[in-house]
């Protein structure tokens, strides 16, 4: 993966893009420090796939998925009675 700063990534985006799809994804850089990736559609799909488990993986994964849903009840407080005269 090449390198790119980000005024020259700017100035050349068409080369950029160009060479994001013919060579691969592509990094831009701010200040020396990497911030983003170029990367071609198709590969982007890819990784949206691959990182999305499926219906079955969640059913039948190890991890229950809604240990969240009700609070711990030490957290939750009582208030005090309503007394109506």
């Amino acid at each position: 993966m090449a390198a790119w700063q980000v005024q020259d990534a700017k100035a050349r985006f068409s080369e950029l893009l160009e060479i994001t799809l013919k060579k691969g994804p592509q990094i831009v850089t701010r200040r020396g420090v990497e911030a983003a990736v170029l990367v071609p559609i198709e590969e982007w799909r890819r990784l949206q796939r691959s990182a999305r488990p499926g219906l079955k993986a969640l059913l039948l994964g190890r991890s229950p998925r809604f240990e969240d849903l009700i609070p711990d009840k030490r957290r939750l407080r009582r208030r005090k009675p309503v007394t109506f005269k």
